[in-house]
C-alpha cells in the first residue's frame, strides 16, 4: 500500500483534493506493483512553510512504499507530482519538496507484512 502525505501551505477543498487524489492515483502507477487501489492520501492544508528565513507558498510530500523500486520511475513519479502541485495549488515547482521512504516491513490487514 503506498502512502503519500502532501502538506501545502494552500487551504484545499473537498473539490481539490478529491481532483488531487484521482491523479495521485494514476501518477502512482507509474511505480511497478503500485495501483490506486491500494493507495492511502493524507493531505493537510493551510501551514506555514519558511524556506531560508521567508515565508513561502509550499509544498512538502512525503512517499512511503513497501519494498524498493526503481529508480526511473521514482522519478517520473516525483516530477508528475510537481508537475501536479504546480497546476492545481499554483505552487512554484522550486518550492515542492518531496521525499521517498521505501520500507521492508508493513503493518495492515491487521497484521505485519
Amino acid at each position: 500500500m503506498p502512502y503519500i502525505a502532501i502538506n501545502t501551505t494552500e487551504k484545499l477543498s473537498n473539490e481539490k483534493k478529491d481532483k488531487i487524489k484521482a491523479e495521485l492515483g494514476r501518477l502512482i502507477a507509474v511505480i511497478p506493483t503500485k495501483n490506486e487501489a491500494s493507495l492511502l492520501v493524507d493531505f493537510s492544508g493551510d501551514h506555514s512553510f519558511y524556506r531560508a528565513g521567508a515565508l513561502v507558498n509550499g509544498a512538502y510530500v512525503e512517499l512511503r512504499l513497501y519494498h524498493k523500486s526503481d529508480f526511473e520511475p521514482k522519478r517520473k513519479f516525483t516530477e508528475g507530482v510537481f508537475d501536479l502541485l504546480a497546476k492545481e495549488l499554483g505552487v512554484d515547482k522550486g518550492h515542492v519538496y518531496l521525499n521517498i521512504i521505501e520500507l521492508e516491513n508493513w503493518g495492515g490487514g491487521g497484521t505485519l507484512k
